[in-house]
């Protein structure tokens, strides 16, 4: 087959691309560092004279162009799959809405959903000599998008790190409608971390000790988990393996320091898994073309049932805020929606069903409230009104904070009260004490 004569047949500019979308369409703009970057160029030069445009995508890495046309709500909507500061900034200009989901859901739903996928536009890089063009670190949910688009459209980036998974990593020719070539910029990138604060290091120090030789690892996005990580790079621990929704640079302070051979993972043997990745060009660098890393779809990476199946599981992710009863919210703040339910909930269940495994959900036991400049506790009475539940009060094992640590699993009402308060900010502990009385989930026998 010639690819080479096909490739030329298909290849447009990013004008001509955009010159097929017409009003009330609805367009996938790809996934975190897998978003497109010449189409949305010239989609924003043409977005003035579009009408109910409905565009899905997440985890933005920079601000599209059409972000910053003048009335955007006027002309499309931004459909978030997961909020970042990006589109939290976009949910106030009015053009910006979230899409409550399991994220390992998202191929499913693309199958199942009702509304049509006219263009599916992907950042990937160059064809192979068989046809193929990898889709970079997103191979998440994008063969389901490709499935379900009537026209695909490849964005061809020569920076684009090559990353190796199964057939659902790569589009072929075949299944691709247009090619533009772009001018091949950087892959956005998340700085790395800066050093990790006493807060952080007094969690992690409380962490490390529980995860034994041979465990298989999944760390949330965020200061807790990065400290968490780079604190496993200088310890003991030997033979880890990784199973993670989201790959971060963490991962590879680890696997340069030796602790990462996967040799004692029940499935995927000596490879690390992972549904996407994002983090800095060190990362890019290590994932490119490195037969040690697996990416694969979502709804298997994060599949309870899979992640059962790997002893020793240990997750570790962050939360905003935490309520008496044990209920986590890690997405939103009130109604105000930080960031999504992403995998957190299917790793804390795969954890648990996994043999020896185990979930940790970390928090500061305080934060500053930017209106009136004082600290706040992270462990509330009840959850604020309109925060989401993103691990339900039956489903949260592990909660640390810099002063402790609380199994949450097969403890009374009154016990998860104690227990929790217990690890709360000494300062908060009171009123914390006083309102759990009020929902009679105290003792008066418990000390104060």
């Amino acid at each position: 087959m010639d690819y080479a004569n096909q490739y030329r047949q298909k290849l447009v500019t990013a004008d001509q691309a955009v010159a097929t979308v017409q009003d009330g369409d609805w367009i996938d703009y790809g996934w975190c560092a897998g978003t497109n970057v010449a189409f949305d160029k010239a989609l924003a030069k043409r977005m003035p004279d579009l009408y109910d445009i409905k565009i899905r995508g997440a985890l933005l890495l920079h601000e599209p162009e059409i972000f910053k046309v003048e009335n955007a709500k006027e002309h499309f909507t931004w459909n978030s799959w997961f909020m970042n500061p990006v589109e939290r900034h976009a949910v106030s200009k009015g053009f910006c809405f979230m899409t409550p989901l399991r994220y390992s859901e998202l191929p499913r739903l693309y199958h199942d959903m009702k509304d049509p996928l006219n263009i599916a536009v992907l950042q990937v890089g160059p064809m192979d000599k068989d046809g193929y063009f990898n889709v970079g670190p997103e191979t998440s949910h994008i063969y389901a998008v490709i499935e379900k688009a009537d026209r695909v459209i490849v964005e061809v980036n020569k920076n684009m790190p090559i990353c190796l998974g199964s057939r659902r990593s790569y589009v072929h020719i075949n299944d691709v409608d247009m090619i533009i070539e772009g001018d091949n910029p950087a892959i956005d990138t998340i700085p790395e971390a800066g050093p990790a604060s006493e807060v952080d290091q007094a969690v992690a120090r409380l962490v490390v000790p529980e995860i034994p030789d041979g465990a298989c690892l999944q760390l949330g996005i965020g200061g807790m988990p990065n400290a968490i990580g780079e604190m496993i790079a200088k310890s003991d621990l030997k033979d880890l393996g990784v199973h993670t929704e989201m790959y971060v640079d963490a991962y590879v302070a680890m696997a340069e320091a030796g602790k990462i051979t996967g040799a004692r993972k029940n499935i995927d043997v000596g490879r690390q898994t992972y549904a996407f990745a994002a983090g800095s060009k060190r990362l890019y660098d290590y994932i490119d073309n490195n037969p040690e890393l697996y990416n694969e779809t979502v709804d298997y990476v994060n599949d309870p049932n899979v992640i059962a199946k790997l002893d020793n599981f240990i997750s570790i992710n962050n939360a905003v805020d935490v309520d008496l009863f044990g209920q986590v919210n890690a997405e939103s703040a009130g109604v105000k929606n930080i960031s999504g339910a992403g995998g957190q909930q299917d790793f804390v269940l795969g954890a648990y069903l996994s043999k020896g495994g185990k979930s940790f959900i970390c928090l500061s036991s305080t934060y500053k409230n930017r209106e009136t400049g004082k600290l706040e506790s992270r462990i509330r009475p009840t959850l604020q009104t309109g925060s989401q539940s993103t691990d339900t009060r039956t489903n949260t094992m592990y909660i640390v904070t810099e002063y402790g640590m609380v199994n949450l699993k097969g403890l009374t009402a009154w016990q998860r009260a104690e227990g929790l308060i217990g690890i709360a900010h000494p300062d908060c502990r009171d009123e914390l004490i006083r309102e759990a009385e009020k929902m009679h989930i105290w003792r008066r026998s418990n000390k104060r």
